[in-house]
């Protein structure tokens, strides 16, 4: 059964940086697209980031464009999430997701059947 697995959250200041990790096991990254999604309180849960399955193409939301970074790394069957020059709305609980998705489809939430139980990101002085 594939699982995905999130850490790294934390409290940062604004302007500082943070990197999530997110593990898979049951599949290799080569099978499935690793999409990041956020959701601040209130909000709605959205798509910040993915890198698909294959070639590996990336994708990110307009929010967090020039600041964010989605990688992997095969041999450790993980995927990380780089971000910098952190805003306090970038503030939320962060989960990673795996599904068989790719282009535009990439931030639809029903497009991932597997999801972490998340990790809590703070920005604030």
């Amino acid at each position: 059964q594939p699982q995905v697995a999130e850490s790294g959250g934390g409290l940062v200041q604004p302007g500082g940086s943070l990197r999530l990790s997110c593990v898979a096991s049951g599949f290799t990254l080569d099978y499935y697209a690793i999409g990041w999604f956020r959701q601040a309180p209130g909000k709605e849960r959205e798509g910040v980031s993915c890198v698909a399955g294959g070639y590996g193409t990336t994708y990110y939301s307009d929010s967090v464009k020039g600041r964010f970074t989605i990688s992997r790394n095969h041999a450790k069957n993980t995927v990380y999430l780089q971000m910098n020059n952190l805003k306090p709305e970038d503030s939320g609980v962060y989960y990673c997701a795996a599904g068989d998705t790719y282009g535009d489809k990439w931030s639809r939430q029903d497009e991932y059947p597997y999801w972490g139980q998340g990790t809590q990101v703070t920005v604030s002085s």
